[in-house]
């Protein structure tokens, strides 16, 4: 298993450009009650540099793990959701929720079906669940549906993310727990949106939404380096 350390010193300045990136979105924090092309730019920057961050792995790197290709993909259906939701006010917001569901499932597929790990599944089915039922008496319309099929994709991709983790006898690696927490993330961030739009104000919930966002989305693109030893681990289970 590849050392942390190691992992730091030889990602670390790649990652360089999506930090300083999302600190150029959270200094400039543009108000959301103006969309205009440049506030979706901004938003979506972080985004672009994780897909130079693959991209700076090679075209052979990409070529050759289907994961990481997947998780690309994903990354590209994110960035088209952000700038959805930059006009969400204007009716845009169930296309940006459709790029999401997109994007989560592409993030099941990198992640895999094995191990199965049904524990871990029926515990975030239960939460998905509980989830929705607390959501359910605020929404209406085609939102009652959208929703409901989004908290179940979202909730498929944590269970096989968090599925990759085996803690017992040392077959976990760092890129799992990455993986594993992005998703996490991904689902708290995605929960604070669906409050804060339809049931009550969320207290900063822009600043939890897109903090946990993008640790998300920088966890999950992190994970697909060592992706090759993740799918070797996944076949051996």
């Amino acid at each position: 298993m590849v050392s942390p350390v190691t992992v730091v010193k030889s990602e670390g300045p790649k990652l360089v450009p999506f930090f300083k990136a999302t600190c150029v979105y959270f200094v400039l924090w543009l108000p959301t009650s103006a969309p205009s092309w440049f506030s979706a730019l901004i938003k979506c920057l972080p985004i672009f540099c994780l897909w130079v961050f693959l991209l700076a792995h090679g075209i052979g790197f990409l070529g050759t793990h289907s994961s990481a290709r997947k998780i690309l993909a994903g990354l590209i259906f994110s960035a088209l959701g952000d700038a959805f939701l930059i006009w969400q006010e204007q009716g845009y917001f169930s296309h940006g929720l459709l790029m999401f569901a997109i994007t989560h499932i592409l993030y099941s597929s990198a992640f895999g079906m094995q191990p199965l790990n049904l524990q871990a599944g029926l515990v975030i089915g239960g939460v998905s669940g509980v989830s929705y039922a607390l959501l359910y008496p605020y929404l209406s319309g085609p939102f009652t549906y959208l929703v409901g099929v989004y908290i179940g994709l979202i909730g498929f991709m944590g269970w096989r993310a968090i599925a990759g983790v085996r803690l017992k006898n040392d077959l976990w690696t760092w890129t799992q727990l990455s993986a594993c927490l992005g998703a996490v993330l991904f689902m708290v961030s995605d929960l604070t949106i669906a409050v804060n739009k339809f049931c009550f104000p969320v207290p900063h919930s822009r600043l939890i939404i897109m903090a946990t966002y993008y640790a998300a989305q920088m966890l999950i693109a992190l994970s697909a380096v060592e992706c090759q030893d993740a799918e070797a681990a996944r076949k051996r289970g």
